[in-house]
């Protein structure tokens, strides 16, 4: 029986390859700033109110004229359709049925027109490489299929050094060790499904149908090989080209929140990749007030990195952020079981949401705020948490 993301999880790893299982359970270097990701949500406790009338919850927040039932979303993932085949479309019909955004990533295997039939609210997530004429088909494209927003990812100038990756010898063109040929033959279902299919590519590389992109651009894009000259002031580059709203994913620094608002983003998404990048980053829940506190109100800020539970989702939420997006997790489950892994694991979610806003005596998400929040005696060694910012001191 599995009864939360951790055991969504372990059969993730039971079915996958070890080179694929840790290809997305994995981190840069020493794998430090996903645990901080970890324990900074952990050091957070929620403090309840009680005799109030939960008769009623509503969990559904509107974002960007749009309603979403849950206020968490799908978070672009890469290279999908390795855990199974048409994996981008398989997270996309569960995002629709447990009305969510999906969030489609560049390194997605699924054709963006295929993913839009779907139906449900699409969002695309760009990063934008050496020839930029990659990035500005695909905002073409997107636009034409009905894309709601735009997700400019901008922490990856350089890939993170994902050491369990280099061991596994994971790159394009893929050469399996003995030991990875061995441990395939103990997974004959991947296997299979695998040989069906056959390897995924990179379907979104080249406008036309069927071109698919060279090996040394789709090398390019597993490497994260990206344009290292983008600057802030390319937003209105990518605004030439879409009139809809515009997020910057992958912000920690308060100046670089001051400056989304400067250069007309219509909202940003504080993270650290999952502490996939920069391996001494802080972990997103330790920066979020302070990018609240920088954004002020010119615009609503989102986060992602680290989040297992629903009440973790909670503890953001009362901090500030307008809404999480959640990546690994939906991993799990599809790995494990699909589209119906992933329409689980949104289950899992939104039922541990739910029952924690009852818990806390709210009754929407309006509720909530740092007067819902304790922080625990710091036992963490990172200093950023001994000193937290204005949203978490008020909530101690």
């Amino acid at each position: 029986m599995l009864l939360n993301i951790e055991d969504y999880r372990r059969e993730a790893r039971r079915r996958l390859p070890r080179f694929v299982f840790e290809y997305i359970d994995g981190a840069a270097e020493d794998e430090h700033c996903m645990r901080r990701n970890r324990e900074a949500l952990d050091s957070l406790a929620l403090l309840p109110r009680c005799l109030r009338d939960t008769t009623t919850v509503d969990p559904a927040i509107d974002v960007f004229g749009h309603t979403w039932k849950r206020p968490f979303a799908i978070a672009p993932t890469g290279f999908n359709g390795l855990l199974r085949p048409q994996g981008d479309l398989l997270l996309a019909r569960a995002a629709a049925v447990a009305g969510i955004p999906f969030v489609l990533s560049t390194a997605s295997n699924t054709r963006l027109e295929e993913v839009a039939a779907a139906g449900g609210m699409q969002w695309l997530q760009l990063y934008v490489m050496g020839e930029r004429s990659i990035a500005e088909q695909l905002v073409r494209r997107a636009r034409n299929a009905g894309y709601q927003a735009l997700v400019l990812t901008v922490d990856v100038p350089v890939s993170g050094y994902r050491e369990r990756d280099v061991r596994n010898g994971f790159r394009l063109p893929f050469r399996p060790t003995l030991p990875t040929l061995l441990d395939l033959c103990l997974h004959p279902a991947w296997l299979a499904r695998l040989a069906r299919a056959g390897m995924p590519q990179f379907a979104n590389l080249a406008e036309s149908e069927g071109a698919g992109g060279s090996p040394q651009v789709q090398a390019a894009l597993l490497a994260r090989a990206m344009d290292r000259s983008l600057v802030w002031e390319n937003i209105a580059w990518l605004r030439r080209m879409w009139d809809g709203p515009i997020l910057v994913k992958g912000l920690l620094h308060p100046d670089d929140a001051r400056k989304a608002a400067l250069h007309g983003v219509d909202g940003i998404i504080v993270s650290n990749h999952g502490g996939r990048q920069l391996d001494a980053a802080p972990a997103a829940m330790v920066a979020l007030p302070r990018m609240l506190d920088a954004a002020g109100q010119q615009l609503p800020v989102f986060v992602d990195s680290g989040f297992r539970r629903g009440s973790d989702v909670v503890k953001a939420l009362a901090c500030g952020a307008k809404a999480v997006f959640i990546g690994r997790p939906l991993l799990y489950g599809m790995a494990a079981r699909g589209e119906n892994g992933a329409s689980d694991v949104l289950r899992i979610l939104a039922e541990e949401l739910d029952r924690t806003l009852t818990l806390l005596g709210a009754t929407g998400i309006g509720e909530l705020g740092p007067h819902n929040l304790m922080l625990h005696a710091p036992t963490l060694s990172d200093p950023l948490l001994q000193t937290p910012p204005r949203a978490m001191r008020a909530a101690s």
